[in-house]
């Protein structure tokens, strides 16, 4: 049977998981009756709440006797580390452009990715119905995109197509029939390359990992495309790191292909065929696994440096160990490390006390993903503030990453944004176009003036802007960037909050907590009103006595406390505050409870 392994790459909501949908239930994945959920590839609770995809996922149509094995990859930039693995899978990418939006940040970052392998792309302009789309623009978009990436003059030729996603769709001429997916599907076929692998399918076997898996059954499971030779079950193989040195000899106890969206047992694959083995203890992600006489390691891709780090503790809260059942920091540590493994794009370092672990990775998305999963999973934590990574120079200068901010808002915010980015967080600003009452704006900004801002955007834009951002380059030091303005109040006693002591306390500012919520000493309540903390007591009950008024009491009416989500919490907190989370819980507190003990160490600082 003839192959074609292709990746779907996008901007985040473009529609890259609703195409695959359609491509499936035209191609016969699923039978007549077959219950399927909408968005089938997000198959993670959180990629459906958030709507977004995180991990990349691969699937497999049959269309005229061609088997098509598609990967949908996530669009997000934090994500890039399966990205960037997933790209050297495949043969041929189908880029996904929203025709209202044209190319968008992440879409810049997957395209330079998949140009730079050499892979040649298929455009597909898609929801070309909405009726704001401009399909003509967003055409010329992407091949002034193509060209500003340096794309050779085989990629600029690119073919495309105008399609909808959701109403299974897609055509060479804008107004053609509109009918179904099969131009797409021959269109695939007929420009991407079939795996130049199966001209070596006499040679030794060769497998790159390029995702790691794990089944409660069969244990271990690796993903890649044999990159030469063949492997039969039960074969005996070896598995060799990066740098060439031999981890493991082991034999392959199953081998299965994805059909559809299940992963069927094969008896055999061959060159150019993506597969999933089981039968390692130790192999992971960038291992080539071989036959016994091959002695050199397959190129892997390099992965982009980490940016910002968190530091993951133990709950040492008072109320630590009530919600959750993982609080200890060993087990802590090997999920931590179990993440670490099967996500390139993370990095795990030991703190001198071991009670805590410093995680360095992308972005702020990318921690609140794997901390909200942890959390999941039952542990309690306590983060800290990102922090960002600098390096250091060739001449010795100090150098911290910077990030291509893009933004979207109405007219009327565009002043309020521009004047945060460029005074405040110190970013330049790159570029500024304005159409049919939306401004875009093209901002360098330091990784360290973007720690917290999205929630102040969305504030300043009344909820209504979008802002996507990617990874640009290593620069010197911008100088100090101010953090929050504002101070916190602090609880000074450990109980139960009272109504009527947080209602003579809203003077002194806003609240995250309500009535009849445990409270320790040190916890942060609320948000104080001033510049400075202070220190608070939320559980002061009303003094009575035996004489009544002739009027009647003041009723208590509380203002609804304000509930920070993970990532606003993470992004909330100063340097000497942390955020307790546990499965049932977003608690903020100060680093030290005791207020002698933070006064001391504010003295020491």
């Amino acid at each position: 049977m003839e192959l074609r392994n292709i990746a779907i790459i996008a901007h985040v909501d473009h529609g890259k998981t609703t195409l695959v949908d359609e491509l499936l239930k035209q191609s016969g994945a699923f039978r007549e009756n077959q219950a399927v959920a909408e968005r089938a590839m997000d198959s993670n609770d959180l990629e459906r709440e958030r709507g977004i995809t995180i991990l990349a996922k691969a699937t497999s149509v049959e269309w005229k006797g061609t088997r098509i094995n598609i990967v949908d990859t996530p669009g997000h930039a934090d994500f890039g580390g399966e990205v960037e693995r997933i790209l050297s899978m495949v043969d041929g990418v189908v880029l996904l452009v929203d025709a209202a939006e044209g190319p968008m940040p992440q879409t810049k970052f997957v395209t330079s990715k998949a140009l730079a392998l050499g892979l040649r792309p298929i455009v597909v302009l898609n929801k070309v119905d909405k009726a704001d789309a401009e399909p003509d623009r967003a055409l010329d978009e992407c091949f002034d995109l193509f060209a500003t990436l340096g794309a050779d003059d085989d990629q600029l030729d690119f073919p495309h197509m105008y399609a909808s996603g959701r109403s299974g769709w897609a055509d060479a001429e804008l107004d053609g029939p509109r009918k179904d997916l099969h131009a797409l599907y021959n269109l695939i076929v007929n420009h991407v390359p079939a795996p130049k692998q199966q001209k070596h399918k006499d040679e030794p076997f060769r497998m790159l990992a390029t995702t790691l898996g794990n089944d409660p059954f069969v244990g271990r499971l690796l993903t890649g495309r044999v990159e030469s030779g063949t492997i039969k079950a039960g074969a005996s193989v070896q598995a060799i790191s990066r740098i060439g040195q031999k981890i493991e000899q082991f034999r392959v106890s199953k081998i299965q292909a994805f059909r559809g969206l299940a992963l069927q047992e094969i008896d055999e694959a061959v060159a150019g065929d993506i597969v999933t083995l089981a039968g390692m203890a130790k192999a992971t992600v960038s291992d080539t696994i071989c036959a016994l006489s091959v002695e050199e390691p397959l190129e892997a891709q390099p992965i982009d440096p980490p940016t910002i780090t968190v530091t993951f503790g133990i709950n040492d809260s008072p109320l630590a160990g009530r919600d959750g059942k993982k609080v200890q920091s060993r087990v802590i540590r090997d999920r931590l490390m179990k993440e670490a493994e099967s996500n390139v794009a993370i990095k795990i370092t030991d703190t001198p006390g071991g009670d805590a672990f410093e995680v360095a990775g992308r972005g702020e998305l990318q921690m609140g993903v794997l901390i909200e999963n942890m959390r999941r999973e039952g542990f309690e934590l306590s983060i800290s503030r990102p922090q960002v990574l600098f390096r250091e120079g060739e001449n010795g200068e100090r150098l911290e990453p910077i990030e291509e901010v893009t933004i979207d808002v109405d007219d009327e915010y565009s002043g309020a944004v521009i004047e945060k980015i460029t005074g405040t967080r110190k970013g330049e600003l790159v570029e500024m176009k304005q159409n049919a009452g939306k401004t875009r704006i093209i901002a360098n900004v330091p990784s360290r003036g973007l720690i917290g801002y999205h929630g102040e955007f969305l504030t300043d834009t009344r909820g209504t802007g979008v802002l996507n951002r990617v990874f640009h380059s290593w620069a010197p030091h911008k100088g100090p960037i101010p953090g929050r303005r504002q101070g916190v109040l602090i609880s000074m006693e450990n109980g139960v909050s009272v109504a009527y002591a947080l209602w003579k306390l809203e003077d002194r500012g806003r609240f995250f907590i309500g009535a009849q919520e445990n409270v320790y000493q040190g916890m942060v309540i609320g948000e104080h009103s001033r510049d400075n903390d202070l220190e608070v007591n939320p559980l002061k009950g009303k003094q009575l006595t035996n004489v009544r008024a002739s009027g009647t009491d003041e009723a208590v009416r509380l203002t609804t406390p304000i509930t920070l989500s993970l990532e606003e919490a993470i992004a909330y907190i100063d340097d000497d505050e942390l955020v307790e989370v546990t499965p049932n819980a977003i608690r903020l507190r100060k680093r030290y409870l005791d207020p002698h003990e933070r006064k001391r160490h504010a003295r020491n600082t």
